[in-house]
């Protein structure tokens, strides 16, 4: 209750209430009513008190009044109400300057009324306002409550907030793009036009803030460490404290169903990822196929596709690097259980791997493209699939045909919602290969005369190899690529036909040099 809220209680206001002075503080909080005619009353004073009095025993100086005045504001009071006629005809201009100085409210009563009837009245508009905001709270409180006792998901808690608080709200992330809203009555598009522009300028210090600006409740998303997003609450006027522990209890909830949700998905992370390490050993073990039978993956009768996921661009930052993978991660869970497809998916050695169950009589080459179509949509991803198998034992086949896929997409290849092994030719072979020592003996005789006189001369001789292998039908396409002439170019090609005393116009050479060009890249660009 407010200064100005007392004086429209029937009590007060059938005494004629007059705002003499300090009409700027009428919405000082009041919250209690306090009689007294005694002039060193503020030590005895608490916050939010009105005071009531006839003014019997007040000093009559100006400078004593203006004291008065000064120490009932230091005390926090909410206001003075003066009753004419026991001591003043009208309040001593002093008392109203002083007042007015302060904006502390000075009123006058023309008319007597009984301040005991005026105590009790305000004093229970108090109590059943605070018995109001009891209620309030305990139903905030008991819809929080279920909602946390059911792990209510996103949707269903912003839901309730906008239920709750009858306006639109927003659950933003800590990059401020909205992850979901709900409106309210109001203009939503307003109120969400320009949104991450207009967030960022909001700095949350604390917990909970009001941006008088953007008329916005915000408060933080998890702890302040680790918060990973905001909620904000469209409130234009100053909001109540119900509308802030609403706000507050969402965010709460919002942070424990993100806990769960997290520990669930370690949960079935882990299982999954001991399945497909298992079936990656040994597809026959007896315990490894009824587990994944009481996962809810059926391997008999189906057909299963093996699909591998590498982020594009391989972050330096080991952090951020998984957040690349389990962003790859939750787009392929999300995706199968859209597709509502029987699926096994974890992280093995910074790619995700899945196993997908497809129905006999499925489209399985179809499906993957669908399922890798989702996932795309969510993040950027290079996807390989191996070919579809029907045979329990054969699953490691497809598994590792679809990781030697994905790492054998080149750089610059042409964009496919997933590749296949049809898609990288010799390049899918020599990484089919890649652990074979034969094949690295192979690459290090035909490249390491060159790797070891670069190192020496800094002439470039083994780009000059691998210009020449990716333009086979143009030397200026060739000499283009490494930003030299075409003669400059011809006399790098004499130098490596000298290097490796070899003759580049004879196809079987160009053909050894191509192979070993690419086995290199398979290997990361170092074999020597």
């Amino acid at each position: 209750m407010t200064v100005r809220d007392a004086l429209a209680v029937p009590a007060l206001r059938g005494a004629g209430p007059v705002v003499l002075a300090g009409a700027a503080g009428l919405g000082r909080q009041v919250r209690w009513v306090h009689t007294t005619e005694l002039v060193d009353i503020a030590p005895l004073l608490r916050g939010g008190d009105l005071v009531l009095s006839t003014g019997i025993a007040l000093p009559d100086s100006a400078d004593d009044l203006a004291a008065f005045a000064e120490s009932l504001d230091r005390s926090d009071a909410a206001g003075l109400v003066i009753e004419l006629g026991r001591r003043w005809a009208e309040v001593p201009a002093a008392l109203a300057a002083a007042c007015e100085r302060l904006s502390l409210p000075l009123v006058a009563l023309g008319r007597e009324v009984r301040f005991a009837t005026v105590a009790q009245a305000v004093g229970e508009r108090i109590v059943d306002s605070q018995l109001e905001e009891l209620r309030e709270a305990q139903r905030v409180h008991e819809v929080f409550t279920e909602l946390s006792i059911a792990e209510a998901g996103p949707a269903e808690i912003l839901e309730s907030v906008q239920r709750l608080a009858g306006a639109t709200v927003v659950l933003e992330d800590e990059q401020h793009r909205i992850v979901d809203f709900r409106s309210g009555p109001g203009d939503a598009a307003g109120f969400l036009a320009d949104w991450p522009a207009r967030s960022r300028v909001v700095v949350l210090d604390g917990r909970t803030t009001w941006d008088e600006a953007n008329g916005w409740l915000v408060t933080r998303v998890g702890k302040r460490d680790r918060g990973w997003g905001r909620l904000v609450i469209e409130s234009p006027g100053r909001p109540a404290q119900r509308l802030v522990a609403t706000a507050e209890r969402a965010a709460a909830a919002l942070a424990l169903h993100r806990l769960h949700d997290r520990q669930r998905d370690s949960l079935v992370r882990r299982t999954h990822h001991e399945l497909l390490v298992g079936l990656l050993a040994d597809p026959s073990a007896p315990d490894v196929l009824q587990r994944c039978e009481l996962a809810g993956m059926p391997l008999t009768r189906r057909q299963l596709v093996g699909l591998a996921l590498r982020s594009p661009v391989v972050s330096d930052e080991t952090g951020r690097r998984a957040g690349q993978l389990d962003a790859a991660v939750a787009a392929v869970v999300h995706a199968v259980h859209e597709m509502r497809v029987p699926a096994l998916v974890c992280e093995i050695d910074g790619a995700v791997r899945a196993l997908l169950s497809f129905s006999p009589s499925a489209d399985s080459t179809r499906a993957t493209e669908e399922l890798a179509g989702r996932v795309h949509r969510r993040v950027r991803v290079v996807a390989g699939a191996g070919r579809a198998v029907d045979r329990v034992g054969d699953v490691g086949r497809t598994l590792r045909e679809s990781l030697h896929v994905v790492d054998a997409v080149r750089p610059g290849a042409r964009e496919r919602t997933v590749h296949r092994l049809e898609d990288v030719h010799l390049r899918g072979l020599l990484t089919m290969l890649a652990d074979d020592d034969r094949l690295r003996l192979f690459t290090a005789r035909e490249l390491d005369a060159l790797r070891e006189h670069d190192a020496r001369t800094q002439t470039g001789l083994l780009d000059t190899v691998r210009a020449l292998v990716r333009h086979p039908g143009s030397k200026s396409d060739a000499a283009a690529e490494l930003h030299v002439s075409r003669s400059a170019f011809y006399d790098r090609l004499a130098r490596v036909e000298q290097v490796l005393g070899v003759d580049l116009d004879d196809p079987d050479i160009l053909v050894s040099l191509h192979v070993a060009v690419l086995a290199d890249e398979v290997f990361g660009g170092g074999t020597g």
